[in-house]
């Protein structure tokens, strides 16, 4: 037991030498996009931008943002290149928990794409298989996993692509406005990036895509995310995760701040 209490004292001073460490370099250097809401902007009014200033209390360091654009040429992973591969940040807030060109964080908050669809007409979607998708005009967001679903249901054949991630000035609302207008019938897109649009389309329903499939491979469309520090940079990672364990309650009351959609050990919790 001796032997046990000692090992996790260690673990527990490991930590925070890390985390003193990153404390007594340069400021928390965070790479954002300067205008794509809700993630963030320049006027920091986006939830990244809230993220980032909670985590640097957290970890009792001051935050300042590179601007970069994530859109065009390129999409995020050449942002991902240009920024913090290139050693110009420390930090990205928002990846999946998966990505492999990065050194990724704990995940902090879990959430999906989902299905948005106008209330009155009471559509019965509740996956990727749902016959009625068969008889509606489908939007999705170019080169996402929706787009992957679609095709492998021969769905494809009647469906409008957005190209929202990768418009430089483009909303996600876009999408909302297509449905709402009757453009499309349904769209299929991440939740997180239009939750802070939805409270001006009161008029729109929106269900979560599980991860689910009648036949074949199971797709996944709930997705953990976490923050991402640069590969190897295993200091700035340790303290980052310790900052996001410590934080985590702020951290997940400003994404439902802005209509993030978080998944629990149950499932789906409220914007």
């Amino acid at each position: 037991m001796l032997r046990r209490l000692a090992v996790a004292a260690a673990v527990v001073l490991a930590a925070a030498a890390s985390m003193g460490a990153r404390a007594a370099a340069q400021p928390l250097r965070v790479c954002a996009d300067p205008d794509y809401m809700p993630f963030s902007n320049r006027a920091l009014q986006g939830f990244e931008n809230k993220l980032a200033q909670a985590v640097g209390h957290a970890m009792g360091e001051t935050v300042t943002f590179v601007w970069h654009p994530s859109r065009g040429p390129g999409g995020f992973d050449q942002f991902l290149h240009d920024t913090l591969n290139a050693g110009r940040c420390d930090v990205v807030m928002n990846v999946p928990f998966a990505s492999d060109n990065v050194l990724a964080t704990r995940p902090y908050y879990v959430s999906s794409y989902v299905f948005v669809f106008p209330k009155k007409r009471n559509y019965a979607i509740t996956s990727m298989d749902s016959p009625v998708l068969k008889e509606l005009r489908i939007g999705f967001e170019q080169d996402t996993p929706p787009e992957n679903g679609l095709k492998l249901r021969a769905l494809i054949l009647h469906a409008t692509p957005f190209e929202v991630g990768d418009t430089p000035g483009e909303s996600p609302a876009t999408i909302l406005t297509a449905v709402q207008n009757g453009k499309i019938g349904v769209a299929v897109t991440w939740q997180p990036s239009i939750g802070y649009f939805l409270r001006s389309f009161s008029s729109l329903e929106v269900v979560p895509v599980p991860n689910s499939r009648a036949a074949g491979t199971v797709e996944q469309y709930v997705f953990p995310m976490a923050m991402a520090a640069r590969k190897g940079d295993t200091r700035t990672r340790d303290a980052l995760d310790i900052a996001i364990a410590k934080s985590k309650p702020e951290l997940q009351r400003i994404l439902r701040s802005y209509g993030v959609l978080i998944y629990d050990g149950a499932g789906a919790t409220g914007t």
